[in-house]
């Protein structure tokens, strides 16, 4: 059982903050149960179909989700540091995963069992105000992701994409960015030359502006 760095823990404290503040309690909890792991590039965290018994925190590296249909990979979502990961249908509904989580890069995370966390729903209610506005972030991302995928011209998905995730688009290898916004590389490939050559400008006005 590694002891987590320092660094990282303050960094999960600062984005809980930042959301809603817990207890000393609670948060020496926290520090006395979180345990720290590293998953090297292209690894899984989690497979699909398998049980899923942590949440983790990413203090360091990018992973995604993905399923596959008919032997194609299909990315559906990125995340990099300082955000929370695990399967949702897994962990709080007990379900097998339908994805799985594979590491983009060498990462450095934070584990939180499943049990530990039921154990803070029940001793620190303030934990279940932070849990409830972590999943309406979580969800508002949903609803991004699905907004994307309702757009039917690539370039707008990847317009879209550029100013939400703008410090993604050249750490991300391009065919998981791709996969993600549901369009063909060599599509991706020609937009992004085309927007090199001239500034992509800000969205259309029907888009509108991303919350953040």
């Amino acid at each position: 059982m590694l002891q987590p760095e320092p660094a990282h823990f303050a960094s999960l404290l600062t984005v809980f903050r930042s959301l809603y503040s817990i207890s000393p309690e609670a948060e020496m909890f926290l520090q006395q149960h979180v345990t720290a792991c590293s998953v090297g590039k292209r690894k899984l965290l989690l497979r699909e179909g398998e049980r899923c018994e942590h949440i983790y925190f990413v203090g360091k590296g990018a992973l995604r989700g993905f399923t596959r249909e008919d032997q194609k990979d299909i990315t559906t979502w990125i995340t990099i540091e300082n955000e929370l990961v695990t399967s949702i249908l897994g962990l709080d509904e007990r379900m097998m995963p339908i994805e799985n989580i594979q590491a983009l890069e060498k990462c450095e995370l934070l584990a939180l069992t499943y049990g530990d966390l039921q154990e803070m729903y029940d001793r620190f209610p303030d934990v279940n105000i932070l849990a409830r506005k972590i999943f309406a972030r979580y969800y508002a991302d949903a609803e991004k992701r699905a907004f994307i995928a309702r757009l039917t011209k690539a370039e707008n998905k990847y317009r879209y994409f550029l100013l939400r995730h703008r410090d993604l688009a050249n750490r991300i290898p391009l065919k998981y960015i791709a996969s993600y916004l549901g369009v063909t590389l060599e599509t991706l490939s020609r937009i992004r030359k085309k927007f090199s050559s001239k500034s992509c400008g800000s969205a259309p006005s029907h888009l509108g502006q991303p919350s953040h």
